[in-house]
């Protein structure tokens, strides 16, 4: 596939009813699943405005684009590893709240000092249309601290291991597949890997909508009361 306005479009016509799908499920099955489930849309929202920045791009209006990337970068840089965590907090048992709360703070502090800076310093920002894909570039705060290397580290862990530490398996598999993304991009996409492993990761979040499907179908699970019994009810207060 290439990585075009046209991509992102039609990643966000399919993400964003996928995700309205899944977190209507989660609400009606376990409302535990809800934060996790609306990934999808808000994925669908991201590609969205990728879509803008490639024909703001097109059309050489410059505002638009810095204007369409602030927003999407708002979903890169501060949402995801702030909204992961804190999704998979509350499906967690009580004694392991404290280290997804770990997880969100250190998902906001790094968020917040990447991407707060660009509303002020519009500068910092800049953003190169290759052939095939976005890459978004320039200067960010932390690296006037440490090595780009390390804050790219830093942001991967704090969005993809929340979901490979997550008790319940189902969660696993789709942290599996987000880090298969991570290897993909780091692989053959690292020119541009904001762009590929945002759109890659969004991709890979259909898994949630066909992962709560399958649990809204599981025996024991009470859709019009929104409440579990019998075993599954015992699993998932594990």
């Amino acid at each position: 596939m290439c990585f075009s306005a046209e991509a992102s479009f039609a990643a966000a016509t399919v993400l964003l009813p996928a995700g309205l799908a899944s977190s209507y499920i989660a609400f009606r099955t376990d409302r535990r699943y809800l934060g996790i489930c609306a990934l999808p849309f808000l994925f669908g929202i991201q590609q969205l405005f990728e879509g803008l920045v490639w024909t703001s791009g097109s059309a050489s209006d410059l505002a638009a684009v810095q204007r369409f990337t602030l927003a999407y970068m708002f979903f890169s840089w501060l949402a995801w590893p702030v909204w992961v965590p804190s999704a998979i907090f509350f499906l967690e048992p009580g004694r392991r709240k404290p280290l997804y709360l770990g997880f969100a703070v250190l998902g906001a502090v790094l968020g917040g000092g990447q991407y707060l800076p660009y509303l002020v310093h519009e500068d910092w920002m800049s953003v190169t249309f290759l052939p095939h894909a976005i890459s978004y570039g320039g200067i960010m705060l932390f690296d006037f601290l440490v090595a780009r290397e390390l804050t790219v580290v830093i942001y991967f862990t704090a969005v993809i291991l929340p979901l490979l530490l997550a008790s319940r398996p189902e969660v696993r598999i789709f942290g599996l597949l987000v880090a298969f993304v991570f290897l993909v991009t780091n692989l053959f996409f690292r020119f541009a890997y904001i762009s590929v492993f945002c759109f890659g990761g969004a991709l890979m979040s259909l898994y949630l909508l066909a992962m709560i499907w399958w649990k809204a179908r599981e025996p024991g699970t009470d859709t019009a009361t929104n409440v579990t019994d019998g075993p599954v009810a015992e699993k998932s207060a594990g």
